[in-house]
């Protein structure tokens, strides 16, 4: 299977599903995955070296021209993993979770430098917010943590910046203006009908919003 191939079936797959891990959770069926879709009979191993199977670092490439497409949405959502939504379902995630938690001043001053100029890398944004180095590493993660819960900033692309390309991170009201105004239309109400509707009332990924919306 080419790279359009699978970009494509991978899209395919996103909205049918509404949502999907890029990989699986210890080959486990729920919740799903693009890994999953792709190569329903393939169980997933990490294996990053020129021997291992290159179906992983495959997928993870393919993760970065999806972040870019518009086609999705990626976030780093279900446990802190990499995410995928459809752009339907994200909208109304979005209106769930409305009204949002009050926001920590980092949070808060993360969030204003996104909304200014985004993406950004994660060197850039440290360096914005004056969270640099190894000890202001759990500060700059605390930081962030409640914007990637709420879907208040998304992944879209990389920056070539270090050793490894690094996540560019962006503001969604900034990146998807469009999914943002769309999103302040909805009633919360209306969002949780549609989610069970789309999602399943036992899907993982709206059994999450629901615990992130009441610990809010």
């Amino acid at each position: 299977m080419g790279i359009k191939q699978r970009k494509s079936k991978a899209i395919a797959a996103i909205k049918k599903r509404g949502a999907l891990l890029v990989y699986p959770m210890n080959n486990k069926k729920e919740p799903m995955s693009i890994w999953s879709e792709l190569f329903p009979r393939t169980k997933m191993r990490w294996e990053w070296d020129d021997a291992g199977d290159s179906k992983v670092a495959d997928l993870w490439h393919l993760r970065e021209q999806l972040s870019r497409s518009r086609q999705v949405v990626y976030s780093k959502w279900y446990q802190g993993r990499a995410t995928f939504f459809a752009n339907d379902v994200f909208v109304n995630l979005l209106a769930f979770m409305q009204p949002r938690a009050e926001l920590g001043p980092e949070s808060r001053w993360a969030l204003e430098v996104l909304e200014a100029d985004s993406p950004l890398s994660t060197k850039q944004l440290k360096a914005a917010i004056e969270l640099e180095g190894r000890l202001l590493e759990p500060t700059y993660n605390r930081a962030l943590k409640p914007l990637w819960q709420r879907l208040l900033i998304v992944g879209f692309g990389e920056f070539e910046d270090s050793s490894f390309p690094s996540l560019g991170i962006a503001a969604t009201q900034t990146i998807f203006e469009d999914l943002w105004k769309e999103s302040l239309e909805i009633s919360q109400g209306k969002a949780d009908k549609f989610l069970q509707s789309r999602l399943g009332g036992e899907n993982l990924f709206l059994k999450l919003a629901r615990k992130i919306n009441k610990t809010a």
